[in-house]
């Protein structure tokens, strides 16, 4: 039986028990999420971040009731149901689910560019751009090491250098002063990736090695890079809407141990395993 049933909470923790219990009442826009995964905080910040009336409703993602699965037959969280009219709609995948909510609570903070210039389309298929580099170069890089054995040495340094590059990547196309990825605005570029670097300090505590980022001093030509993405993480760690759906710290060392030990079934666990492509 895994661990999930067992030695975790069943509901938020912390910061994110306040946030969760401040949208338990009944409401039209409903979202099912499971309080450790990165998936469903993408989908929170946003929430948090515009503000969006909602109820917040936590599930055991590796126990799917029948009631969760007649709304999303593949089992999987984030999943938000929509009260359209008198017709119940549901959407899921962190990413689009993102993207909808942006669109469809427009307010005075959006997370992609408005406007139909050229400019504003460009910046929009940029920021996707950099979106997807999120979730299929940096997302699968912190769980390729993260799942690494401790007595392969060359595949975790290769899993290591994958996930620096990646990140690497990533920093050379923020854009300069910032601290966020476009400069002074958080975007949705942002939110892809902060549940992601919110939990790297787990790959530190079960790697020997860690992330590997290199310390000041003993970044050579590097140090730039480094220091715009300590801009980046300092800025996010203090974001609002970050802390607010993040739960207690000791409550993610136990929910990561089963992938640091790489005996995981989530689907994502599996799908690294594999070298396949995150579900």
């Amino acid at each position: 039986m895994s661990e999930i049933h067992t030695s975790l909470p069943t509901q938020p923790t912390g910061a994110a028990a306040s946030f969760a219990a401040s949208h338990s009442k009944p409401h039209p826009l409903k979202l099912y999420g499971a309080w450790f995964c990165p998936f469903v905080q993408r989908v929170w910040i946003v929430l948090a971040e515009k503000k969006t009336p909602h109820q917040y409703i936590e599930i055991n993602p590796y126990h799917k009731s029948p009631d969760f699965l007649a709304l999303n037959p593949r089992g999987l969280v984030p999943t938000l149901a929509l009260g359209l009219g008198n017709e119940q709609k549901v959407l899921y995948e962190s990413t689009v689910l993102c993207e909808y909510l942006d669109e469809a609570y427009p307010d005075d903070n959006p997370l992609l560019p408005r406007g139909d210039s050229p400019e504003a389309v460009y910046e929009r298929g940029r920021c996707r751009l950099w979106m997807d580099h999120v979730s299929s170069r940096i997302v699968p890089g912190f769980y390729r090491l993260l799942q690494c054995k401790g007595e392969d040495k060359a595949e975790m340094e290769e899993a290591r250098r994958g996930l620096l590059e990646a990140l690497k990547m990533f920093v050379k196309e923020m854009g300069e002063g910032g601290p966020w990825f476009s400069g002074e605005r958080f975007s949705l570029v942002d939110v892809m990736l902060a549940p992601w670097a919110k939990r790297l300090w787990l790959i530190d505590y079960y790697k020997e090695g860690g992330v590997g980022i290199p310390g000041k001093g003993e970044r050579g030509e590097e140090e730039e890079v480094w220091e715009r993405w300590e801009r980046w993480l300092e800025a996010m760690e203090r974001r609002g809407s970050v802390g607010d759906t993040w739960s207690e710290e000791g409550e993610y060392v136990k929910a990561y141990k089963r992938y640091a030990d790489d005996t995981t079934q989530s689907e994502v666990g599996q799908a690294t395993r594999k070298g396949m492509r995150l579900p």
